[in-house]
């Protein structure tokens, strides 16, 4: 639950942030750190890293 309020408070200040300083680039910021968030934890997986790449994509269900 701390990690979703953690990305929603980064959204919040990110948009804020972008609209008052009219920079597009910090609306990218909510996705880079989505992005950073899922890879340490997929890098945290007691697997080799290919392997681990392997098992998530060819999950069916």
């Amino acid at each position: 639950m701390i990690w979703v309020l953690a990305f929603g408070l980064i959204t919040v200040l990110s948009v804020v942030a972008g609209l008052k300083k009219r920079k597009p680039l910090f609306f990218l910021v909510p996705f880079g750190s989505i992005f950073a968030f899922m890879l340490v934890k997929i890098i945290m997986v007691p697997l080799p890293f290919m392997e681990t790449i392997r098992f998530i994509f060819y999950l069916k269900g």
